[in-house]
């Protein structure tokens, strides 16, 4: 077990953002979540990290730099949501997980070589030494279900949402009839995701077990 100064654990909760593969701070959900909390005065709770490319490096810029807390909560998107399963696992923190990766091993195993951020078009080097790096952050399933909101579009473009929803049995979860990949429609989402992090109320938070 992490040793936890007792200072770290009382400080206030957090929200973690961690972006998905090609994607940045920039991320639409991470600036309509980093919009809303500053609405809600909850400003300074945000923390969005530009995550490198190499997936152990990932991880450990989030345990080095941001360690979260119990109290926290983080939000993975895609690679992200796979990266939040292998911390929250680790750290004892919640997780809401959007359209999440299961097996990034294998599917990105067609994106080696150079590629381009999204939002700069910067180009950067996915190496073939990462899939394995990827396969070594596996969790096979949570530990505590209660600790986790999954949120899943059947119409992710990219993503299958049963092979989601089959990764993580017992988990609250909020399944989408339509929307994307990109959940675009994460605005309507946005107080439920809160609500689970326990930083605003809303009479439509998904308790566990519960989908949506």
């Amino acid at each position: 077990m992490r040793w936890v100064p007792a200072e770290m654990s009382a400080a206030p909760p957090r929200l973690i953002y961690l972006h998905g593969f090609r994607s940045s701070p920039q991320s639409f959900k991470a600036c309509l979540l980093a919009e809303r909390l500053s609405a809600l005065g909850l400003a300074s709770r945000f923390v969005c990290p530009q995550l490198p490319a190499s997936p152990a490096a990932a991880v450990a810029l989030v345990l080095e730099r941001i360690a979260p807390q119990p109290g926290d909560t983080l939000v993975g998107s895609s690679l992200g949501g796979y990266y939040a399963t292998w911390l929250a696992e680790r750290c004892g923190c919640r997780a809401v997980l959007l359209n999440p990766a299961v097996t990034p091993a294998r599917d990105l195993a067609g994106w080696v070589g150079e590629q381009r951020m999204f939002h700069s078009d910067e180009p950067f080097v996915f190496e073939r030494a990462f899939l394995d790096e990827l396969a070594a952050l596996e969790v096979p399933a949570p530990t505590l279900p209660q600790r986790y909101l999954l949120v899943a579009a059947k119409g992710d473009e990219l993503l299958d949402w049963r092979d989601m929803v089959a990764k993580y049995p017992g988990v609250a979860t909020i399944l989408l009839e339509g929307s994307d990949h990109g959940l675009s429609d994460f605005a309507e989402l946005i107080d439920r995701v809160l609500a689970f992090a326990r930083l605003h109320r809303s009479p439509d938070s998904t308790s566990p077990g519960e989908q949506a």
